[in-house]
């Protein structure tokens, strides 16, 4: 059986079949990753800055909607290329390549980009409902944390069930905005005159800078290269070639979907708002109330509907991205239900914050200041992701060619530059405006950007002063050791959990298996009554006299059997008193039933098997249900 853990999003690995496909079968067996990465381009993000820029510049910013959709097509294809090719994430092949301290770095800054994306999307999902429901702000972005069970409940369903939610919500979404369309009635003239290029300075660059990181997301990279790997797919050349190619039809689609919301929302703006004179709508509930006067109760109606839409499927995403990072970049596996939690109490927090002490209006602002955020720290993803794909080490015939590298580079190079320019301008305008605070940017702003750009000048001149070396004993679990010399081991004291199910037979049935009658027995029983938990001791009531008597029966019945056998009843929460009784009684291994608990029970309940795993040293033997 394959280690699911040492892959990238194990529990989903290779789960989908495209192998004894033709045709348009083949073709709908690999479509669905890309409409996943793709929701990360329309969330509330994009809103944000599609919004401002209709409204200040009317039409003229169309070309950067354009040119970060190509940008995007091209980084997106080579991080599934990544995935596909090397069976690695980003993530996975960043630790592998990188030193620890350096992998620790790009887990911060990636984190930050995650946070950041999930604070538009906690505060887009607050002011739909506030829009369509009257919801107050605060109880908004307070009740996005729910979102969390239904993460669970899409993730334990498989991957297919999750990418048709996904498909759906964007259905939603599009559907919105074509009847938008023909609503305000744009002039077409002027959305053409829109595709060519223009100059940038100013807010201008702040916003279009803000599309850019809106549109081009670095935790998408992460999330590409390993949603790829959900495919079984056939590890020969021709195999991995088909793959590709299906692939890149599924970005190709999904991406210039994600072009056409995203450009019908800057459009939207330009006709309603720019075009009748207000140039300064930054704000997404302004656009709603903007709508309704100008266009009648429809257009806000279906302009609300789409920003939950959007907010729900792309806060999915981003805790998909978040366990890649962490399970690749350092190694740390937690629940991704705790992962999802963490995540967003961390971007909740800074919404909440801006609603208490600048008011609710503030927070069309604290969108485009975290799609910017994002902005600054794709370099840190992109250069990695071009030498891995630019490596023929690695990726053999599969290794990008000279065009694609150049071009590659080229989007690299605007990406930072035009990251460096607003940093540069930003830090000039801090000190002007607040030359009281000038002290703080002198010894806290500016040498963290020195910091961050020197990490950002070793992860671009490594490889070029030492070629990029994979270290293998650095992989996810380690290398396999020498197996010889082996001795039998010989168990003395089994310890066996009991909980008065089915589970029981099978338990100490196994456990006599290890041990047989020249073993010593204890059977392990938890009292976890509320007066148990609170003392933490024995309580006399009933449930507890009640245990007692039926685990001396199983006692007695296993001396009648000429076994030797004690039991042994602990009070308080189960993991931490069956680890003590096993630390206290030197029991040497441990022989526990798994209640076989699904989802949201396990949510509810707990995991005790795992939770017991964490804190005892001895072997651990875990029987299912009905297990032989």
């Amino acid at each position: 059986m394959s280690n699911k853990q040492g892959e990238s999003l194990g529990n989903v690995h290779g789960s989908v079949e495209t192998e004894n496909k033709l045709g348009w079968r083949k073709i709908m067996a690999f479509l669905g990753p890309a409409y996943l990465i793709s929701v990360g381009y329309m969330d509330p993000g994009n809103w944000a800055t599609d919004l401002a820029g209709g409204s200040a510049f009317g039409y003229r910013l169309i070309w950067i909607l354009f040119a970060s959709n190509l940008l995007a097509l091209l980084l997106q294809s080579l991080s599934s290329r990544l995935g596909i090719v090397r069976g690695l994430d980003l993530a996975q092949a960043s630790k592998n390549s990188y030193p620890p301290f350096v992998n620790f770095c790009l887990y911060i800054l990636a984190q930050i980009a995650i946070i950041a994306c999930d604070l538009a999307e906690i505060i887009g999902m607050a002011i739909g409902l506030n829009l369509l429901f009257h919801l107050p702000l605060l109880w908004g972005v307070s009740l996005t944390i729910c979102d969390t069970i239904l993460l669970l409940f899409l993730m334990n369903k498989g991957m297919r069930k999750l990418e048709g939610f996904i498909i759906s919500m964007i259905f939603i979404i599009g559907i919105a905005f074509l009847v938008e369309m023909f609503i305000v009635k744009p002039d077409i003239v002027a959305v053409a005159k829109g595709f060519i290029p223009g100059q940038l300075s100013g807010n201008a660059l702040y916003i279009a800078i803000g599309i850019l990181g809106a549109t081009v997301m670095p935790h998408n990279l992460y999330l590409h290269s390993s949603l790829v790997q959900t495919r079984k797919i056939e590890r020969s050349d021709e195999g991995i070639k088909a793959c590709i190619r299906f692939n890149f039809i599924d970005t190709f689609v999904a991406l210039n979907l994600a072009f056409f919301v995203n450009a019908a929302i800057l459009i939207l703006a330009a006709s309603a708002f720019y075009r009748h004179g207000y140039f300064k709508v930054a704000e997404i509930q302004d656009a709603y109330k903007l709508l309704q006067h100008i266009f009648g109760p429809l257009a806000p109606t279906l302009f609300a509907i789409a920003l939950i839409a959007s907010g729900q499927s792309s806060t999915i995403t981003g805790t998909l991205a978040g366990q890649i990072i962490m399970e690749g970049h350092i190694n740390l596996r937690i629940e991704p239900w705790l992962r999802r939690l963490l995540t967003r109490v961390l971007a909740i927090l800074p919404a909440v914050l801006t609603i208490v002490y600048f008011g609710e209006q503030a927070l069309g602002s604290l969108i485009i200041l975290s799609q910017v955020v994002l902005s600054l720290q794709l370099g840190f993803a992109v250069i990695p992701l071009i030498y891995f794909t630019s490596d023929k080490d690695k990726m053999g015939k599969f290794a990008i060619g000279l065009k694609m590298k150049i071009l590659a580079w080229i989007s690299a190079a605007v990406i930072v530059i035009l990251n460096a320019k607003l940093v540069i301008e930003q830090i000039k305008t801090w000190i002007t405006d607040n030359p009281s605070s000038a002290i703080w940017i002198y010894t806290i702003v500016i040498p963290l950007v020195i910091a961050i750009t020197i990490l950002l000048l070793y992860i671009f001149f490594k490889p070029i002063i030492y070629k990029l070396q994979e270290k293998p004993a650095r992989v996810p679990h380690g290398l396999a050791t020498a197996l010889n010399n082996m001795t039998e081991i010989s168990y003395h004291h089994i310890g066996i959990t009991i909980d008065f199910s089915r589970n029981d037979r099978d338990s100490i049935r196994h456990a006599i298996m290890q041990g047989g009658r020249s073993a010593e027995y204890t059977l392990i029983h938890i009292v976890e009554t509320a007066a148990a938990r609170y003392h933490g001791t024995e309580a006399l009531d009933h449930e507890t006299q009640s245990d007692k008597t039926n685990l001396d029966q199983y006692v007695t019945a296993l001396k009648a059997m000429d076994y030797t056998a004690h039991a042994q009843i602990g009070y308080g929460h189960a993991a931490n008193a069956i680890a003590k009784i096993v630390t206290d009684d030197k029991i040497d291994f441990l022989v526990m039933g798994a209640h076989g608990h699904k989802a949201l029970k396990d949510l509810i309940f707990g995991t005790t098997v795992d939770a017991v795993r964490h804190r005892v040293s001895v072997p651990i033997l875990i029987v299912k249900p009905g297990g032989q």
